[in-house]
């Protein structure tokens, strides 16, 4: 996570020309002066994303109709998240209202000098970018810019309570455990453990070696090794294993036919429960735990109750699955949280 602050009058924010617009028109960025702009940059399959619209949305209901103008850019990690149905899916999934455009060629991205999703800038009333956050957290600084710009462009009088912390890794001086970083699956920056390892653009026969390491995903079965996913072929059961340390899991993946595939779940050799089963997830009357998957989109496959170690393993039927990456969450220190 990574906070900048720019002085007034040195950074020119740049107009947005990207490939489709949502919940508007085309929004001129030289027509905003006056007003204050947040630009919002995420992916629907980016799990920090997805976090940070909560409070992008409850910004833009607390301080639109003062002058507040948001838009999401969304610019996208795979290239499935350029299809403007899945991206208008997203939108209403996610409740957002203020106007969204695609940046499928990472235009307006490498404009604004983007490395991390998500990513707020934040625009003063002269049209020069005072302030970006890159990488999620820090919503209660970001939001303290978003007033303090919004006083200085005389479009606010009364200061509204900042919106409460929703997770408690959010909170001010919260200290959390540490969890695993984000892994890719597909042969251009994946990190498979398999011993096998990666065949770019042809299929492979793995043998799942039992033992596994943080850090790394392990598959067994036949899979075809493509350069954003890997992908279960042919008709037996394949799996995937993973070692992380974290609360939550989400994992980017999809059907890739057009009919929806059930995946089971099991973490530490058991299925999960209406305990820690995330919200993606259903638990059968027999106790299974599957994931129905669909279209390609990040799913939320565990809710651990506290942060530790776990093995997560899931297994498909047959082929027609593809994995593209796994993201873990760190869970707040309870006694270190900060009142």
């Amino acid at each position: 996570m990574t906070i900048l602050d720019f002085e007034p009058g040195t950074v020119r924010a740049h107009e947005l020309y990207g490939d489709y617009w949502f919940n508007s028109e085309p929004v001129p960025v030289i027509a905003q002066r006056g007003r204050v702009l947040m630009l919002d940059f995420w992916d629907y399959s980016c799990a920090a994303s997805v976090h940070a619209i909560r409070y992008v949305n409850d910004w833009h209901r607390k301080y639109s109709a003062e002058g507040l103008i948001v838009i999401g850019v969304h610019a996208p990690r795979f290239s499935f998240g350029k299809d403007p149905e899945s991206v208008r899916r997203a939108v209403d999934r996610l409740g957002i209202k203020y106007p969204v455009v695609m940046d499928n060629d990472g235009i307006i991205w490498s404009r604004y000098r983007n490395r991390l999703w998500p990513a707020q800038h934040i625009v003063d009333r002269d049209g020069f970018v005072r302030f970006m956050n890159e990488g999620g957290g820090n919503f209660a600084t970001t939001e303290h810019v978003i007033q303090t710009l919004m006083i200085d462009a005389g479009l606010l009088s009364d200061l509204p309570p900042l919106t409460s912390p929703m997770y408690d890794v959010d909170r001010p001086g919260a200290a959390h455990y540490r969890a695993t970083p984000e892994i890719f699956a597909g042969y251009l920056r994946g990190s498979m453990g398999n011993v096998e390892g990666y065949g770019p653009e042809s299929e492979i026969h793995y043998a799942d070696p039992g033992i596994y390491l943080e850090g790394r995903f392990y598959v067994g079965g036949d899979w075809s090794n493509d350069r954003e996913d890997l992908r279960l072929v042919g008709e037996k059961e394949g799996h995937i294993v993973v070692r992380y340390g974290g609360l939550d899991v989400d994992v980017v993946i999809a059907a890739s036919g057009k009919t929806a595939a059930d995946i089971k779940v099991h973490q530490d050799g058991r299925s999960l429960t209406a305990e820690n089963r995330g919200e993606d997830v259903r638990i059968e009357a027999d106790g299974r735990s599957l994931l129905t998957v669909g279209e390609a989109r990040s799913y939320n496959v565990v809710r651990n109750r506290e942060h530790g170690e776990h093995i997560l393993k899931l297994t498909a039927p047959k082929g027609g699955l593809l994995l593209y990456s796994f993201s873990f969450a760190a869970g707040a220190i309870p006694e270190l949280i900060s009142g």
